[in-house]
């Protein structure tokens, strides 16, 4: 997954506390666990700072979706309990780097 994230344009990543953060230029919008979790082990932390109505419906509909605020930041956590979810696993992380860019405002 990470190596997928990777390839996309203008993502960096750095260690941040037991994960791999993933940035878009200067914008965290998710973590990878490495040697921890957040809320539970098999879970993947994305970033979604102003949802939007059609996300945040496609959020109440997947019971795999959690919700956690940390420093003020809207984090949601996505489950990933088997090999078929790495695609969901994609689309949110898909979703909160196109906010990511969106909610950056140029320096």
């Amino acid at each position: 997954m990470a190596a997928e994230v990777e390839s996309w344009p203008q993502v960096s990543t750095r260690s941040f506390f037991g994960f791999t953060a993933l940035y878009r230029k200067d914008g965290i919008f998710a973590l990878l666990p490495r040697t921890r979790g957040m809320g539970t082990a098999d879970s993947l932390p994305f970033r979604l700072e102003t949802p939007g109505s059609a996300l945040l419906t496609k959020i109440e509909k997947d019971p795999r979706v959690g919700l956690t605020r940390m420093q003020k930041a809207r984090w949601f956590t996505f489950g990933i309990s088997s090999g078929s979810d790495l695609r969901d696993a994609l689309d949110w992380l898909g979703a909160a780097y196109e906010k990511a860019g969106k909610s950056r405002k140029p320096r």
